[in-house]
């Protein structure tokens, strides 16, 4: 989520880049705090608890170990994909709105000439001009608009969101912990993540190690866990 946020806001409104993928995350925040209140109906407090701090572990080892066999010092693989996959997404938006700009320009062509005689005129009058109004519209919805990019941001933010270790912790941490503070500590947490990434995130992303990232990551995760399970009732 933060390298999309990163490579949309380097070329496109980055109100509308932040709005999106804050609102995205702020809804799956809430509702990974809702999944968490749920889980101690089905299972008793102590064993959700037990359950949040092996979670914890577990991604911490498994950053740890991932850690280890990144390259050092290289712009992140991550980026780069997010990077392609981006710019697919918009040479493929691009050849369609040629192609309908071609269609459209094909239509007006036959309805001029049958505008010669008076009665093809009136048959085809309407049609043309509905065209028309749906291609002038679709031309002031452009790609680069502020809602379509704050559509796009929100989109993808939630879908790379979702089954993310983000939302497998706030679901661990709401069910063992005071949801609200679960809530307002998430959603500020990915408030600065994602204003950080928006501002600069393609020249943090490509001069922070992801090796460094990942390894000090897993050791929180660690930290987080075993404070869960040892230090707490």
């Amino acid at each position: 989520t933060f390298f999309i946020a990163a490579v949309l806001s380097m070329r496109n409104a980055r109100s509308a880049v932040f709005g999106g993928a804050i609102l995205a995350l702020i809804v799956m925040t809430i509702l990974s705090t809702m999944m968490g209140l749920v889980l101690p109906s089905f299972l008793p407090r102590v064993y959700t608890h037990i359950i949040g701090g092996l979670l914890f572990l577990y991604f911490g080892v498994k950053l740890v170990f991932e850690s280890r066999t990144m390259a050092e010092g290289r712009v992140s693989d991550e980026l780069e994909e997010v990077e392609e996959e981006l710019a697919m997404g918009t040479s493929k938006k691009d050849d369609l709105e040629k192609g309908t700009s071609a269609n459209g320009k094909g239509g007006g062509g036959t309805g001029g000439g049958g505008g010669g005689g008076s009665a093809p005129s009136s048959g085809n009058g309407p049609s043309l001009k509905k065209q028309e109004s749906g291609m002038s519209s679709a031309a002031g919805y452009s790609s680069n608009s502020w809602e379509k990019i704050f559509l796009q941001s929100l989109t993808l933010t939630f879908v790379a969101e979702w089954g993310d270790r983000s939302q497998i912790a706030t679901i661990a941490l709401a069910a063992a912990k005071d949801p609200y503070g679960v809530t307002l500590g998430g959603c500020l947490g990915h408030s600065m993540c994602t204003g950080m990434a928006v501002i600069g995130g393609r020249m943090l992303a490509s001069r922070i190690s992801e090796k460094t990232v990942t390894f000090w990551g897993g050791w929180v995760f660690l930290a987080f866990g075993i404070h869960s399970l040892f230090f707490e009732t």
